[in-house]
């Protein structure tokens, strides 16, 4: 299974969110092509990024944090992290193909 990307859609943070960036961490480690988009309040981890997500981006994991959950957070996109692209749902499935999609 290690050709078939994994796209993980993260809501939330917490225990789980920190779960989706370990499997998404494992998963790239394994040579698997990974995405995960940042929905809702899960964009709030991006910005200060922690050590776990900065190795998820070291390992190749894409990701992308949604416009709206970033202006609901006030977040300016300039505080994300180099690697971290601006989007939406529409884009992020359009993108993904016949990837294996998990949602946090």
């Amino acid at each position: 299974m290690p050709g078939v990307p994994l796209a993980i859609v993260v809501s939330e943070a917490g225990p789980r969110l920190a779960t989706a960036l370990t499997l998404a961490a494992a998963a790239a480690a394994l040579g698997r092509d990974v995405s995960m988009l940042f929905d809702g309040a899960s964009v709030a981890v991006l910005a200060p990024p922690g050590p776990l997500l900065g190795t998820a981006l070291e390992l190749g994991v894409r990701m992308t944090a949604c416009q709206t959950g970033l202006a609901d957070a006030g977040i300016d996109a300039a505080r994300l992290p180099s690697g971290v692209a601006t989007g939406g749902m529409i884009g992020f499935l359009a993108a993904l193909g016949d990837a294996q999609l998990l949602l946090v």
